[in-house]
């Protein structure tokens, strides 16, 4: 009413998963079930990401995910003879153990036991207990190579595969023209799969020359992609009129969203676009699309693509904001996990150093650390985990290898020069190599 207080509130839509079904079928102690279920009632759509920007509840296959994935661990406990009887008597022990469980009998990859322990830590936050579950490193030795990387350790794009994405669009054209279309969409704009297939063209087009990307985001994060060419509005002309004259999305009739998602990958394997075809994934689109960016912005190679020189520092920066907000990501840091950095690019240029060949270039160096790490052209302390890769049973400490041999250092050069043989390793030692494994004069 106009000249009176008027209050306004917001109500927020609660879209909740029927998780019934699943905890019945789980097979769990009743107490544990009813606790369970009344935590999932009041929690299980709620974000646990503080960086989500959007109230709405998290999506249906997230908390699916959660559900699923909490459940079976509850059970595996069970199975390893833990008797947990109420969620709210979860302790430390019991992630170690599960921990130990992913990583090292069940050999899961590290993002997936990362995304399980994420789970876990959005269960022990309901119940208060947020400092329960710790990280990965908390709880075992990582195995060697064992991480989840943030940073590109390799160039995903089609263009590194060398997979034309023109020849594959022409040939996804034969089999289905909506799948095709919504594979051209992602290369030209760096869209999600979902993105693809929920956009609308012509409703999402801006006058200001932006494409707007809404339904399908990740974490609900609306954003702009520009348009900088011609032919980019040619692509949203011919998917415009592709597009579902009821719904105005990608998705022809009559497929929802869940049947058309397992269809799209269907005929994609069946093209050969999957990791164990053509070694590329529609993912690599998005890569090729920010990388590109970069180099538009720069006027320098992508850091994967291995440039020869870096870019100015202001431009480098500029571009890293604007791959961001392309993406669609709430942190500037994210847009490394396409574009890798040039330190990251610099490292798996350098060859890989072997425990032989530091034995070797010790020898040389008189068994000086310092000097043997600048001749390899690393830094000392790559050396020393190199040296402590050969096991500890070679690697003995100073004063152990002084107490089994006092020659001074150039007595054991002098017998390496002589009698080393050709297959001399860690593994393989020979007298006196040990000893340059010691602290020498620095």
């Amino acid at each position: 009413m106009i000249g009176k207080d008027v209050a306004f509130r917001i109500t927020v839509v609660k879209i909740q998963l029927n998780f019934s079904a699943l905890l019945d079928n789980a097979g769990l102690p009743q107490r544990l079930t009813k606790e369970l279920t009344e935590l999932f009632q009041h929690h299980l759509s709620k974000a646990h990401s503080k960086t989500r920007v959007t109230s709405n509840a998290i999506s249906i296959k997230t908390q699916t995910y959660r559900v699923r994935h909490l459940i079976a661990g509850f059970r595996e406990l069970r199975k390893g003879g833990f008797a947990l009887q109420s969620p709210w008597n979860l302790s430390e022990k019991h992630i170690a153990y599960l921990v130990k469980l992913w990583v090292t009998e069940k050999e899961q990859a590290p993002g997936t036991v990362e995304n399980k322990l994420t789970y876990w830590r959005t269960l022990a936050a309901w119940m208060k207990k947020h400092q329960l579950v710790g990280t990965v490193d908390d709880y075992i030795k990582r195995p060697d190579g064992y991480r989840r990387y943030y940073v590109a350790q390799e160039d995903k794009s089609w263009e590194a595969a060398n997979v034309d994405v023109n020849d594959v669009i022409s040939r996804l054209c034969e089999r289905d023209r909506w799948v095709a279309i919504q594979v051209e969409l992602q290369a030209t704009f760096g869209l999600r799969a979902q993105e693809s297939m929920l956009l609308r063209p012509l409703q999402c087009l801006r006058v200001s020359g932006h494409l707007h990307v809404i339904d399908g985001t990740k974490g609900g994060r609306p954003r702009l992609v520009p348009i900088d060419a011609e032919w980019q509005y040619e692509v949203l002309i011919r998917a415009a009129r592709l597009a579902n004259p009821r719904t105005g999305s990608m998705i022809p009739e009559p497929w929802s969203l869940k049947k058309w998602y397992r269809h799209f990958y269907h005929v994609l394997q069946k093209e050969g676009i999957s990791r164990a075809g053509l070694g590329v994934t529609v993912h690599g689109l998005r890569h090729a699309y920010l990388q590109r960016m970069y180099e538009q912005i720069t006027g320098v190679p992508a850091p994967i693509k291995r440039a020869d020189h870096r870019p100015d520092p202001e431009l480098h920066q500029k571009a890293m904001q604007q791959l961001v907000e392309a993406a669609g990501h709430s942190l500037a840091g994210k847009a490394t996990a396409y574009i890798s950095t040039f330190a990251t690019a610099e490292r798996l240029s350098r060859p890989v150093i072997t425990p032989e060949q530091v034995i070797a270039a010790l020898a040389a160096a008189n068994g000086i650390k310092s000097e043997a790490a600048k001749s390899l052209k690393i830094s000392r302390q790559a050396l020393y985990r190199i040296l402590a890769k050969c096991g500890s049973s070679q690697a003995a400490s100073p004063g152990e290898a002084a107490a089994a041999n006092p020659r001074p250092i150039g007595a054991f050069h002098d017998d390496l020069s002589m009698n080393e043989p050709a297959n001399a390793s860690c593994d393989n030692p020979v007298p006196g190599q040990l000893s340059l494994l010691d602290d020498g004069p620095s």
